[in-house]
């Protein structure tokens, strides 16, 4: 019953990669907007904190699919060494040299 657990799981961590990112680009560009109107700077803070947002939204969506492959990875076994080593290519004998 652990595997549709973890299946739902990673489903709500994707979907809440787009909440996050648009979260954040609206909190800033409310706060950058209020403080515009309470200091007369109109429009610096505004594309400021707007910056600031996208800047948030971005870092928490890479540092979700961070953990996202590296709990994708864990889940893995680790990949075995192959038994053989790979067979060698037939190379150009040096001038002067024939082969027969």
């Amino acid at each position: 019953m652990a595997e549709p657990d973890n299946r739902f799981q990673k489903y709500l961590r994707f979907s809440s990669m787009g909440l996050e990112l648009g979260l954040s680009v609206i909190v800033g560009l409310v706060v950058g907007q209020w403080l515009d109107a309470k200091l007369g700077t109109s429009p610096w803070l505004l594309l400021l904190f707007l910056i600031f947002g996208m800047v948030a939204g971005f870092r928490s969506v890479f540092r979700l699919l961070k953990k996202l492959q590296e709990d994708q990875r864990g889940s893995k076994p680790p990949e075995a060494p192959p038994d053989e080593p790979p067979a060698k290519t037939p190379t150009a004998p040096p001038p002067g040299e024939r082969r027969p």
